[in-house]
This record gives structure tokens, C-alpha cells and sequence, in this order.
């Protein structure tokens, strides 16, 4: 897209499109069209999959994620955190948005519940059906802003997407519903998805994505768990793990009631799964090579 409309980039037979995603800026010849280089990301949403050395790309210079859940079965905290670990690592600001309102018997137990995930984390409850829902997230979608949304199928991304980019019928971005035994949804988004927001600014729609995971989010993780990062040097050792030292602060916490246990045990996995998941660089200096740590009993 440029301020003249849609363009074709003629872009060079050895140039990878694998290293480019959606929201990257690039500097082109305005005569030709030819691709001359992309600009600095500003941010990057990635993640690691299996069987992969390197990250699949999911979106640049993404200013709000938007993490969509709905107010039903799919609210899951755990799976929500992975989801702030991803949007805190890429340094993109995380905001929380509770769908299907209408389905809730009191939707106030959904809006503690997701506050309580992450320290000063936005949490807003809307009906992504109705042009009020655009309202509610004009705070984040301004001009110059770019917002992206992430979370299962069937939540209501590519409907928030419909409502806040004004799309005509024609142009509507596939919607679909879910399963009332599970709550379940179809995937109708297979690919991302860029649109202008009708106040300004720009929205990047994602497929859906129950799994996630979690890899080089070390910051992104102590950021999520702000609580247990603070208590960490009050214990009585450098390396505590938080399980059965003596003179844990975060143990004491746990017993005084003001640390949820489950919310522990969380933040154990996740740490677990990153540190498994996340490659480290080894080898003589200017030779190094990625390998897996590797743990065992």
C-alpha cells in the first residue's frame, strides 16, 4: 500500500519474502516500483515452532495486540499468558479484550480474572457486533497507530476486524461461530490480513491460534509475572527456584494468601517450557551455532 493505493513491488529473484511480514514498511523506486531495501521493524511479533530452527513471523511494527477472548469456555488464563509473554517480548503494548458479553451471566467475574493476569494490563468487554465496539478501541486506533488481533477461532477477530476497518459486505473479512459444547470456533482466517481503520491507523488480522509456544520470552515472562520478579531478590538465595529453599519470599507469599498458588505453578511452566524451548548459542567466538538445551532427569 502506498499514499497512492495499492502498488507491485518488482522484488529481486534472490530476495526471501519468508524474511518479510505484514506491517513492514519498505523503501521502493516511486518510477518502478523496484524494492529497494525494508525499514528497521519497530516491533516484531514471532514465535517458534516445532521443528523449526528459525521464528515464523506474525506481524511488524504492531503499536496494541489486541488479545481477544471471548466470555465463555475459551477464557483461559493460562493460555492468555502466553499470549502477554509473546506481546511483552516484542515491546508491543498488550491489550485485553473480552468478547460475546451478551453470553456472560455476570461479566464482571471475566473482567477481574483477566486484570488479575497482568499488572496495569487494559481489559475491556465489548460486543464486537456492534459500531460501539470501534469506540471503545479508539484510545489504541489512531493515526500512525497499527493494531493487531490474536487469540482462538471463533472469539470475533475478523468481526472487530469488519467493524473497525468499516468493510463492505463484499470486502468483509470471513466470519464464523462456535461450538456451544466447547466453545470452539472454525478457522475462517488462514492468512494475515491488513486493513485501514476508518478513524485512522491500521488493523492486521491473524488466523486463529489456540497454541502458542513459549521461547526467547525470557523479559517478557518476568514482566507478565511482575509480582514473583519483585519478591525474587528478597530470597535468601541468588538462584532460588521459588519451590523448596528456605527463606523463599515467594514460597512466604504463597502462605500468606497474597500469591495465588496456581498463579506459581504458571509461571513455573512457562519459565520450564522457555528455557527447553529457547536455543542457546555455543561454539569458539565468531563460530557459534544454535543447539537445544537439552534436560533430563
Amino acid at each position: 500500500m502506498s499514499e497512492n493505493g495499492p502498488e507491485r513491488l518488482v522484488i529481486d529473484i534472490q530476495t526471501n519474502t519468508a524474511d518479510f511480514a505484514v506491517g513492514d514498511w519498505v523503501l521502493a523506486d516511486p518510477k518502478t516500483m523496484a524494492f529497494h531495501r525494508r525499514l528497521d521493524r519497530k516491533t516484531l511479533l514471532q514465535r517458534r515452532t516445532e521443528g523449526r530452527k528459525t521464528h515464523q513471523l506474525g506481524a511488524a511494527n504492531v503499536d496494541t495486540l489486541f488479545i481477544v477472548t471471548s466470555c465463555n469456555a475459551d477464557f483461559n488464563p493460562a493460555r492468555l499468558e502466553r499470549y502477554l509473554a509473546l506481546a511483552n517480548q516484542s515491546e508491543t503494548n498488550p491489550v485485553l479484550l473480552l468478547t460475546k458479553v451478551d453470553l456472560a451471566d455476570d461479566v464482571n467475574v471475566y473482567i477481574r480474572e483477566a486484570q488479575s493476569l497482568q499488572r496495569d494490563l487494559p481489559v475491556v468487554a465489548l460486543n464486537a457486533r456492534l459500531a460501539d465496539a470501534a469506540e471503545a478501541l479508539a484510545p489504541w486506533c489512531g493515526t500512525g497507530q497499527t493494531v493487531a488481533l490474536i487469540g482462538s477461532s471463533g472469539v470475533g477477530k475478523s468481526t472487530l476486524v469488519n467493524t473497525l476497518a468499516g468493510l463492505e459486505h463484499a470486502t468483509q473479512q470471513q466470519t464464523g461461530g462456535i461450538r456451544e459444547s466447547d466453545a470452539k470456533g472454525r478457522h475462517t482466517t488462514t492468512g494475515r490480513s491488513m486493513h485501514p481503520i476508518v478513524s485512522g491507523g491500521w488493523v492486521i488480522d491473524t488466523p486463529g491460534m489456540r497454541t502458542l509456544h513459549v521461547s526467547d520470552s525470557a523479559e517478557g515472562i518476568d514482566t507478565l509475572f511482575a509480582e514473583i520478579t519483585d519478591l525474587a531478590p528478597s530470597c535468601k538465595f541468588r538462584d532460588c527456584t521459588h519451590a523448596h529453599e528456605p527463606g523463599c519470599a515467594v514460597q512466604a507469599a504463597v502462605k500468606a494468601g497474597t500469591l495465588p498458588v496456581e498463579r506459581l505453578e504458571r509461571w513455573r511452566k512457562l519459565q520450564d517450557e522457555n528455557r527447553s524451548n529457547t536455543p542457546q548459542l555455543t561454539g569458539p567466538r565468531g563460530n557459534k551455532v544454535i543447539q537445544k538445551k537439552r534436560f533430563g532427569k
